[in-house]
């Protein structure tokens, strides 16, 4: 339940920098034609040739990012909103691509997606249905009313970790996510995009990114696994678009939060090497919630 009363305050790691004043697409937007700068939210494209990814940072109070994958003939979502006003925005967008929705994938979020068939995780069905999860929903709906979506209704199919499914002619591959969270996927889009459940960032972290050693030591494999895959863009469901330079970034911090966790007496202490080692990291109100919890555990 530790997990769910961080969440339900929104204090995610890394939140979107979209607001009510940079709503607008980007600028290098060729399709759809809808009128982007009416919708909540901003919408962020990239092209990769075969495909392109469309990713829409809400701006909603828990910093959520939706998808979609843009293949030759059709289309996949990933994410979709959980608010109400964005998932009006994020359907808007959708439907002026002009493209059928070909697959909709819900790897670490429940969002609007109505009696649709959704793909999920191996594993996350039950997740979804489990205590935890459907606590933290009910608790949504109790704080944010009639703000939010109703829960989906469809049917899931899951997908092992591991494998690759092709879907609107893109291979997405389902890797199994680091230990320490839900136990959804990272997954590799085409050849380019890595998906996980944080977009990693150049920021101290919080306690619902890792609050114990072997948390950060789930991390950091996460990090070199996604490393690893040769990717060149890194998203996820929390956070702005990164890249390998942001991956490199985080996984020496996470190792020099290891290092100062051995090597201080006491979360004071190191509070104040970790501070010290990155005098100006943003994110420097998480740390002493960081230090607490890592030297309650140890």
């Amino acid at each position: 339940m530790r997990k769910l009363a961080l969440m339900t305050v929104g204090a995610f790691i890394f939140c979107s920098t979209a607001s009510a004043q940079d709503n607008c697409c980007s600028a290098d937007l060729a399709t759809p034609t809808t009128d982007c700068c009416s919708l909540v939210g901003k919408f962020d494209v990239h092209d990769f040739g075969s495909y392109k990814l469309h990713i829409y940072l809400s701006g909603d109070q828990m910093g959520d990012a939706s998808f979609i994958v843009e293949g030759i003939d059709s289309l996949v979502t990933m994410e979709q909103p959980l608010f109400k006003v964005n998932a009006e925005s994020f359907d808007k967008y959708l439907s002026s691509i002009g493209k059928p929705v070909a697959h909709r994938i819900s790897d670490f979020h429940l969002g609007n997606t109505g009696d649709n068939i959704l793909l999920v995780p191996e594993g996350m069905t039950e997740v979804f249905k489990g205590p935890q999860y459907s606590g933290m929903m009910s608790h949504f709906a109790e704080q944010y009313g009639d703000a939010i979506v109703a829960l989906p209704t469809g049917k899931t199919e899951e997908v092992k970790f591991g494998s690759t499914v092709t879907l609107a002619g893109v291979p997405f591959t389902f890797l199994r996510g680091a230990s320490n969270d839900f136990p959804g996927a990272d997954i590799v889009i085409g050849k380019d995009v890595v998906y996980m459940h944080f977009a990693p960032a150049q920021a101290h972290i919080n306690t619902l990114y890792a609050d114990t050693a072997e948390g950060v030591d789930a991390r950091i494999a996460e990090l070199e696994a996604a490393l690893a895959t040769e990717a060149n863009l890194f998203v996820g469901s929390h956070g702005s678009p990164a890249t390998v330079d942001d991956v490199k970034f985080l996984i020496e911090y996470l190792k020099k939060v290891k290092e100062l966790r051995d090597s201080s007496l006491d979360a004071n202490s190191f509070s104040s090497a970790l501070i010290a080692a990155y005098p100006d990291l943003p994110g420097v109100e998480n740390v002493a919630n960081l230090a607490k919890s890592l030297y309650s555990s140890k």
